[in-house]
Order: C-alpha cells, then structure tokens, then sequence
C-alpha cells in the first residue's frame, strides 16, 4: 500500500467535507447542525490522514481528541490545535441524532474557523 496515496486520499475526503461546509453555509436555510458535522468530519479525516503518514492505524472514533493525542505522540506541535479539536468532537454524533442542540451562527463559524486552522496546521506538516 503506497501511504501518501492513501493519506492524500482522506485529505481529499476531509476537502469534500469542509467543502460542503462552505457550500452549506450559503444555503438560505440552512442547517446549523449539519455544517458543525461536515466540519468535525473534514478534521477527522485530515488527522487520520497524519496519522497514516506516520505508518500508524488511525483507530475507528469520531474522537478529535483521541485522535490528536495520536498525532502528539508523532509531533508535539499537534497541541497546538488541541483546543480546535476538542471544540468539534461533539459535533460528531451530537448533531446527527435526534438530541437537542442549538446551535447559533457563532457555533458555525467557530466551527468553520476550527477546521480551517486544523487543515491548514496539517498541511503545513504534510507539504
């Protein structure tokens, strides 16, 4: 298996998430919860990404936090974006299950300003 090919892949699948984030944003009604969730999901796969780059297996969570844990063990820098990970981790199954949340046009743009710092942290590691 070539691992940069099959890195490249997840950040790929993490650019189509934050890519429907973006577009979703736009939407004239639109759903608050769902763009947390593409949000969180772009992270996700861009942290699973690192991870194989480094020739680990990145476990099967939704956990930022579990997961940028992992990337610390590789570079210690990956504190650095802790506190965006923790802030996206609920938006993982939270939002997608019938479970009360609101969620304001604030919580979207923390999002949205999250995951931007997150992908473009990684890709200053990766490129």
């Amino acid at each position: 298996m070539d691992i940069n090919a099959f890195s490249n892949e997840w950040f790929t699948f993490g650019d189509m998430d934050y890519e429907a984030a973006q577009y979703l944003l736009d939407m004239p009604k639109r759903s608050n919860e769902i763009i947390c969730y593409h949000c969180q999901q772009s992270a996700e796969k861009y942290l699973k990404g690192y991870i194989f780059i480094q020739g680990a297996e990145a476990e099967k969570t939704h956990n930022l936090i579990s997961l940028c844990k992992k990337c610390i063990e590789f570079d210690k820098e990956f504190e650095a974006i802790m506190d965006e990970c923790s802030d996206l981790t609920s938006y993982a199954v939270m939002v997608r299950y019938p479970f009360h949340i609101d969620l304001e046009e604030a919580d979207v743009l923390l999002a949205i300003k999250n995951v931007s710092r997150i992908i473009d942290f990684i890709k200053s590691k990766t490129t």
